[in-house]
């Protein structure tokens, strides 16, 4: 177990050990890939983003459509559930490729997508843009990495009630209030430069008032449904988010500067896939972030020798993620560790590892 309590705010001891022990911005373990391999992979294209974007798209509107149509009746269900899971789930991994701008060879298509599935998923663009940043040059660092979700040890009530987006978007409510009055908090002043914070402040302004003017139509109507087609979504859709993103890293180490140790791979079925936009294969995109979410299979069947074992299914993952999180509960200092297979290349010394504690 831990001696004491770690702080996973970006402004406390932690942060200040982290520098001191080496893990900022740190050199990060890569598999050795031959170079132009690595370039092909690389290689952004328009054609997958189209086709995906436009299905997608095309499924928000019909069911959103349908949702609207049969408005009142039972029938509506089938057809909310399906355009929430679009509305509020996969504009999670749209927001994320876009945001890499890997998801589109053309730049404004990738500004488009992500600012669109920015709002879709209530993130404010800006502030997501420098914390994901972040993410990937301090990944699972406790007091540098402002996306940790779930630290030790866990809050059970909070990932429950984050099935229905409701602690992050009360989260979201607050934070858009204290952006559109000019402020940022002292984790985000961290991480955004002075010279995007305006943006911060007025994109939040917008958020504000396209928020209220759904309220104002549903007010006007005497009906929901406004709502239920803009802004709920990102709740009663949203449990499909937090069912994919807990399998990147939840119970896995911390403090380390391999990405075999602190992600998972995880096979996953096509309809997951399209919906995930391949973040299931998380190992490999943290590795290799500028490659595309279409190459990533390929990158997979490259690496995959010096990785440890891909996880079946998401349920297996689960069947080691819940109990791991409900340890911690009591033994915040355990962790799981991931094995490499035999020839795989050995775990680098690591100057972070006075933090890891027994399991």
């Amino acid at each position: 177990m831990t001696p004491t309590a770690r702080d996973y705010s970006l402004v406390g001891r932690d942060s200040e050990l982290a520098e001191q022990n080496g893990l900022v911005a740190a050199d990060w373990y890569s598999v050795d890939i031959d170079r132009k391999e690595i370039k092909r992979l690389m290689r952004r294209s328009d054609s997958p983003a189209i086709r995906d974007t436009l299905i997608w798209l095309g499924l928000l509107l019909v069911s959103g459509a349908g949702g609207a149509y049969f408005w009142g009746t039972w029938w509506c269900v089938p057809f909310f559930l399906v355009y929430g899971v679009l509305y509020g789930s996969s504009s999670d991994s749209r927001w994320h490729e876009s945001g890499h701008g890997t998801a589109f060879k053309t730049r404004w298509m990738n500004s488009a997508l992500y600012y669109f599935s920015s709002f879709l998923i209530l993130r404010e663009p800006t502030i997501w843009l420098w914390s994901h940043t972040r993410h990937h040059t301090d990944t699972i660092i406790v007091g540098r990495d402002p996306e940790i979700a779930t630290p030790r040890p866990p809050d059970i009530k909070a990932m429950l009630l984050n099935i229905f987006a409701l602690v992050s978007t009360w989260k979201t409510i607050k934070a858009l209030f204290l952006h559109a009055g000019g402020k940022l908090t002292p984790n985000e002043a961290t991480f955004v430069p002075e010279s995007e914070r305006s943006k911060v402040y007025w994109i939040a302004r917008l958020y504000i008032a396209i928020l209220l003017g759904v309220v104002l139509v549903c007010i006007a109507t005497g009906s929901i449904l406004p709502a239920m087609l803009v802004g709920l979504p990102s709740l009663y859709g949203g449990f499909m988010a937090i069912y994919f993103g807990l399998t990147q890293h939840s119970g896995l180490a911390e403090d380390v500067l391999d990405h075999r140790l602190n992600s998972r791979t995880v096979y996953m079925n096509p309809i997951f896939r399209f919906l995930y936009w391949n973040m299931n294969y998380h190992i490999e995109h943290h590795m290799f972030p500028m490659v595309p979410f279409h190459a990533l299979p390929q990158l997979h069947e490259a690496i995959k020798h010096d990785c440890p074992e891909p996880y079946p299914s998401s349920i297996a993952a689960y069947r080691e993620i819940i109990p791991t999180l409900l340890r911690q509960l009591k033994e915040p200092g355990f962790f799981v560790r991931r094995t490499l297979p035999n020839g795989a290349e050995p775990v680098p010394h690591n100057p972070g590892a006075v933090f890891q504690t027994s399991s």
